[in-house]
């Protein structure tokens, strides 16, 4: 397993502080040969001379114990040093033993989900304008990219058979009754009837002269041409007038007989089983229809084609409304205690069950990381986070050695 780079300023700093407590062991050196040189152990001298001494020891005593952590004193692979190194994988089971038996147990995340505020702290975060947009945004981004992986052939077939199997499962005569009275009751038949009844009169004024030439050939051949043509426009004209008058006047008598026949077609539709089953007959017939098989399997594109599309348009409706959802959904969870506490208590049950069945799996985690590291860099990552403060050892050694051998050599004196 590769680490990120060495931060320089750390490196500078654990060498900086080697080289002073080198230099205070180097000092400690230098000034003991000076007192074994020159002085003559009496007096003054003594004292000098036994706290060079002392010193020296408890300097290299120290050195010997922090570099034993990490490494062989001296590259001499002597027996119970580089622990770091050697006990590298059983540190790891032992830090992985000591955060699933302390930190991953029920209690303590029940508390510190409850601690967390999640609802609150994620509606608050949700409510802002410019974070729902950013959610909208993630989302159409997570759409277009499940769209490229989908399996094209297989989902249009999926849709089409679900599709297929719910419009035949359809209770078709009830729905249909609906329909109809929420037509008349919106007024809206009345609306179709005003379009059909002027998309006769262009149909018929369209088609005239084909309509005079039937009744050519239907006359009697005794019956003179100009006969034909008073009849055909006598007729014709009444017709288009009927048709402009029931167009035009909202009271006239059929439009009220048109309402009466279909809200009676929508009560026999809910009462009459025979009525019913012509409804689910036309019904079958149409789904069996080839065609219909055709138009089933175009859903999956076309609302493939809908949903991307208006996710990648920043502009859409969809995305207004994702926006809309997210910043209400934030305010709900952020100013409703009632739902922030159930979805705190969900949180911290599915915690719970987490932790509960899955610690071990989850400590496991560093032991298997600890196991991945190479072992030398993994002693030197971890001298350059502690070692600079390790050097602290070595330069109190060096002291508090010089300062015992001072009071050593005094009682030796005095007693």
């Amino acid at each position: 397993m590769t680490f990120t780079p060495v931060a320089p300023e750390r490196l500078s700093a654990l060498r900086r502080m080697k080289l002073i407590a080198g230099a205070m062991l180097l000092f400690a050196l230098v000034l003991y040969i000076v007192c074994r040189a020159v002085g003559d152990g009496h007096g003054v001298w003594g004292y000098v001379e036994a706290a060079a001494e002392a010193s020296m020891v408890g300097g290299l005593a120290d050195w010997f114990a922090v570099t034993a952590l990490f490494r062989y004193p001296l590259r001499i692979p002597i027996p119970h040093t580089a622990i770091i190194p050697k006990k590298k994988d059983q540190i790891g089971a032992g830090l992985a033993g000591f955060v699933s038996e302390y930190f991953l147990t029920a209690d303590i995340v029940h508390e510190r989900v409850a601690a967390a505020r999640v609802p609150q702290r994620l509606g608050a975060w949700l409510a802002e304008p410019a974070h729902a947009a950013l959610v909208s945004d993630e989302l159409s981004r997570a759409v277009g990219g499940m769209a490229d992986v989908l399996h094209e052939d297989e989902l249009r077939n999926a849709v089409a058979t679900f599709a297929d199997k719910r419009l035949r499962e359809l209770d078709a005569p009830p729905l249909l009754a609906r329909v109809i009275e929420g037509l008349c009751d919106s007024g809206q038949h009345q609306v179709l009837l005003t379009a059909a009844l002027r998309g006769t009169m262009r149909f018929l004024d369209a088609n005239r002269a084909l309509f005079r030439q039937r009744l050519g050939e239907e006359s009697p051949d005794w019956v003179p041409e100009f006969v034909d043509d008073k009849i055909f426009e006598r007729g014709f004209i009444a017709i288009q007038s009927f048709l402009a008058d029931l167009s035009s006047q909202d009271d006239h008598e059929l439009r009220g007989k048109f309402d009466l026949a279909l809200r009676a077609f929508a009560e026999r539709l809910r009462t009459d089983p025979e009525a019913q089953e012509r409804v689910e007959q036309a019904k079958q017939q149409l789904l069996d229809h080839p065609k219909m098989r055709e138009w089933l399997a175009t859903l999956w594109g076309k609302g493939k084609a809908l949903l991307v599309d208006g996710a990648a348009d920043p502009s859409s409706e969809l995305r207004r409304s994702v926006e809309r959802l997210t910043v209400r959904a934030g305010e709900v969870l952020r100013d409703d205690p009632t739902i922030g506490a159930k979805v705190d208590d969900a949180l911290q049950r599915v915690a719970g069950h987490v932790v509960s069945n899955y610690a071990d799996d989850l400590a496991a985690v560093i032991t298997t990381t600890v196991e991945r590291w190479d072992t030398e860099e993994t002693s030197r990552r971890l001298e350059l986070q502690v070692g600079r403060d390790l050097q602290f050892i070595r330069i109190n050694g060096t002291v508090v050695g010089a300062l015992a051998g001072v009071v050593i050599y005094a009682l030796s004196q005095l007693f």
